[in-house]
């Protein structure tokens, strides 16, 4: 393993989490588990409150899982580590948004880690497939939930074929938000993190919550649940200073200032 496969920098409320594995940043068993370790960390920092990760260098994001790695030993029923593979897709009990921003190649395990975010923004060079169905495997994580983010028959081409997308064509089909210049990537990256950090975490937190949990869900179920304060961060944000502080703002027209309890 490379040292220091992950680096990580911190900016207020924002943790920046930027994969460093020449040549390409893909992913193995040791990787992912450092990645759980520092997702796992910013959960539960009541300081942190928005994630951004990104890939060092201009070419690759993340091709995913490191062939190199599993010709050399690395198993891939191995130990992820506590958030899965990536560290974010099966992290429980997470409730802060996570910021992607692609700045490369982006492709298997690597598409898979973006999926696992709540905002993707990339790169104009940056480029998308699910390559695994030529190497005779599946993209499990992909499988489930591309059908869910963009039009059925264009994720069914990606899975069953390894098209290779770029990002124009990304954003046509909903799977990207933002295009930037590679040069301004980082930025507008930062930009959104702050902005979504300056905004009150226990909304943050209760979005997640209701959108992850709600997703097999019937509506009037999710929604009397959501009306009930069935969900823990709801129930927290409804009796807490910053539901009051909200109103209370709003009354004598100022910004509000926000605590997270």
């Amino acid at each position: 393993m490379m040292d220091n496969p992950i680096k990580t920098h911190r900016d207020g409320g924002v943790l920046e989490v930027t994969l460093d594995r020449p040549k390409a940043n893909a992913i193995d068993l040791a990787t992912s588990r450092i990645m759980g370790d520092i997702f796992a960390d910013f959960r539960d920092d009541p300081d942190l409150r928005v994630a951004i990760v990104t890939g060092a260098g201009s070419k690759f994001f993340c091709p995913g899982w490191d062939l190199k790695a599993a010709a050399d030993g690395d198993a891939v029923d191995g130990d992820y580590g506590v958030g899965g593979f990536g560290g974010l897709q099966e992290l429980s009990d997470f409730n802060k948004p996570v910021i992607c921003a692609v700045n490369g190649i982006c492709c298997g395990g690597g598409l898979e880690l973006a999926l696992s975010c709540d905002i993707i923004l990339a790169a104009d060079h940056a480029t998308f497939a699910l390559p695994e169905i030529r190497s005779g495997t599946v993209a499990d994580a992909a499988s489930l939930k591309l059908p869910k983010r963009i039009p059925y028959h264009i994720a069914m081409e990606m899975l069953l074929t390894g098209r290779w997308i770029d990002a124009q064509e990304a954003a046509r089909w909903g799977l990207i938000n933002h295009i930037y210049p590679a040069d301004v990537l980082m930025q507008k990256a930062r930009e959104m993190a702050q902005l979504i950090a300056s905004g009150p975490p226990l909304v943050n937190a209760a979005i997640k919550e209701i959108v992850r949990e709600a997703e097999d869900m019937k509506f009037q179920d999710a929604l009397k649940k959501i009306t009930g304060s069935q969900f823990e961060t709801v129930k927290r944000l409804y009796t807490s200073e910053d539901q009051l502080e909200g109103a209370k703002a709003f009354a004598e027209k100022r910004d509000p200032v926000w605590k997270g309890r």
